[in-house]
């Protein structure tokens, strides 16, 4: 039987593979394999450039990571420090590239900041209205960011 006959002799007999349980459920979390892919650096690297302090070209890496060990839940006390993670650093630098290119990002050379064009801000509101395991994720970087910023502060005024 050659290519083309099989798949007559499929569509003939109304074959269909049976579909997978594991493919049939949603995670209600994003756990630590999440961790490093490009798509949720970029959101997250645009959460933290959308507020009214923009992050630092130099410590994005390690903003990203500090924020990521708050919100996933493999790494909430962990002593693993991600932010100081070579891999993560990469990765977040190839996020921002993408954003830049793709043009939802400015960085700012000489201030060296990051901000959120229009572009970005409609992805950050699309993906916030929606009611999925992303959203509430990036609503907890978000909140993450915020005590970060915080506790750098009262630091300063020690």
């Amino acid at each position: 039987m050659n290519y083309e006959q099989f798949f007559n002799e499929a569509t003939r007999l109304d074959l269909r593979l049976p579909a997978s349980d594991h493919f049939n459920y949603v995670r209600s979390t994003l756990d630590n394999e999440a961790l490093f892919q490009l798509p949720l650096l970029a959101m997250v690297i645009l959460i933290l450039s959308k507020g009214n302090s923009k992050p630092k070209f130099s410590e994005l890496g390690q903003l990203v990571g500090e924020c990521l060990e708050r919100t996933v839940a493999g790494f909430k006390g962990s002593s693993q420090d991600i932010g100081w993670s070579a891999n993560l650093r990469i990765r977040t630098v190839k996020a921002l590239t993408f954003l830049e290119r793709a043009g939802f990002v400015n960085v700012d050379e000489r201030e060296g900041r990051l901000t959120v064009n229009d572009n970005g801000r409609v992805i950050i509101e699309n993906v916030m209205n929606s009611e999925s395991p992303l959203a509430t994720a990036l609503l907890i970087v978000d909140r993450s960011h915020e005590n970060i910023r915080a506790e750098r502060r009262i630091r300063a005024e020690v």
